[in-house]
């Protein structure tokens, strides 16, 4: 396994922003799956979490009765979700890109698995001044979602860029 630390400098490479994206997507359906299934095997509401990330756009209100279903609450969430999904995977890409931190699956995995840290960091221990709600939800099972976000985020990333150079599309720097 070789990371090829060496090459690793600045260069004005853009990301790939369509990987970026459809990196986000993934990650962000993964993440969604690892915290329903780990608020299904707690025994706590499979809304609750839905419930807290359409807060952030619906208000305090929206948390009144954090076990039930309402359709319009996790259209708002699913949205939310997957829009701070992609919003985190391009920010990845934007900093993985000019650096050549995708030069390698392993260097990406690594790069990612950090990523995901920093943003569970973020969330719950800055994010939370804003949104208070989520400070008891910050948990391991948070902690390794926020990691395997990380993780497929630039893995699939990697993967989509990959294929676009093969078949003819940008090619990376490396």
């Amino acid at each position: 396994m070789e990371l090829h630390m060496h090459s690793h400098h600045f260069s004005r490479r853009m990301p790939d922003w369509p990987a970026a994206v459809i990196g986000g997507c993934v990650a962000g359906a993964i993440f969604l799956v690892i915290e329903l299934f780990a608020m299904r095997v707690v025994g706590q509401s499979v809304w609750a979490t839905p419930r807290m990330v359409a807060a952030i756009v619906m208000g305090r209100g929206v948390l009144a009765h954090p076990a039930a279903f309402a359709p319009g609450v996790m259209l708002v969430a699913l949205v939310t979700h997957f829009a701070l999904s992609i919003l985190f995977a391009v920010i990845l890409a934007v900093i993985m890109a000019p650096f050549s931190l995708d030069s390698s699956v392993e260097m990406a995995s690594l790069v990612g698995v950090v990523f995901g840290g920093v943003v569970y960091m973020v969330n719950f221990y800055g994010m939370t001044r804003f949104f208070p709600w989520f400070a008891d939800a910050g948990s391991w099972v948070s902690f390794v979602s926020h990691i395997v976000f990380g993780l497929a985020a630039a893995d699939t990333y990697v993967s989509l860029e990959r294929e676009a150079s093969d078949a003819g599309g940008p090619a990376r720097a490396g």
